[in-house]
């Protein structure tokens, strides 16, 4: 069956960080379903094998390659990106998925070392790509960037309030770089899932009293899957979300305006 004009995606190239599970593999899927080529990159190699593996398997065709790397090390994010043009020759879509979470707790009891990390690999790291792969779409007057950026952005929270304070500067990123690079047709936006079944989140939805608390005032009462969010990153990819930039898109089964 055709892909719709809307949400073709052949013959360009997506790069996705933090793409060999969760949200990020469903993303790479997607993408790779609607014609473009993906890029599948995390710290494990073996990880992001077995993603490629399973996307290239289910579209029918060397749609994924596999290139780990630390988005905490500019180095390899370089190296991840001259890969990348190595293989299919330049960057359409950047995805910038991978991000770091490694306390649960009060703010007051965070460590300088979990607190530079959460800024690290979740703002500096995504400045750090952006910058590598924003001047060739301009040069070329076309291309996308997508932030996964969480509800945690526009909320309060006692437990991970450093990973809220780092999805809120993905969001003024965005908005920043949407100006900067709008003049030459290079969107850039943020999606900004609610509590999604990932191995990531798993703090948050494994035990089944604080599944509970997570779902009750939420409109649709359940969580989310990966699959719910790779469809808006498919769209900001296409010809659909040409007229879209500097916006931060809330997926979270209502639970933000309950």
């Amino acid at each position: 069956m055709a892909i719709p004009a809307l949400f073709d995606l052949t013959g360009q190239t997506a790069l996705i960080t933090g793409s060999s599970r969760g949200i990020g593999k469903a993303i790479a899927h997607r993408m790779a379903e609607h014609g473009a080529n993906v890029v599948i990159s995390s710290r494990k190699a073996d990880a992001c094998e077995a993603a490629r593996d399973e996307i290239n398997a289910a579209v029918g065709r060397e749609a994924a390659i596999s290139v780990p790397a630390n988005i905490a090390s500019k180095d390899s994010l370089q190296a991840l990106v001259d890969a990348t043009i190595a293989k299919w020759g330049q960057i359409d879509h950047l995805v910038c998925n991978a991000a770091s979470n490694p306390y649960y707790g009060p703010q007051a009891g965070i460590s300088d070392e979990a607190f530079t990390k959460i800024l690290q690999n979740n703002i500096v790291s995504n400045h750090w790509l952006i910058s590598m792969v924003a001047p060739a779409m301009r040069a070329r007057k076309g291309g996308s960037i997508t932030i996964i950026s969480s509800i945690g952005g526009v909320r309060g929270s006692t437990i991970i309030g450093a990973y809220c304070i780092s999805k809120a500067a993905d969001m003024q990123i965005a908005r920043n770089l949407a100006c900067e690079y709008g003049p030459d047709n290079v969107r850039v936006n943020c999606i900004a899932p609610g509590l999604i079944k990932t191995d990531f989140a798993k703090a948050l939805w494994d035990d089944p009293e604080t599944l509970k608390r997570s779902t009750a005032t939420a409109p649709l009462k359940r969580i989310g899957t990966p699959d719910e969010i790779a469809g808006m990153a498919v769209f900001l990819a296409g010809k659909a979300g040409a007229f879209t930039t500097g916006q931060n898109f809330v997926i979270d089964g209502g639970v933000t305006i309950a």
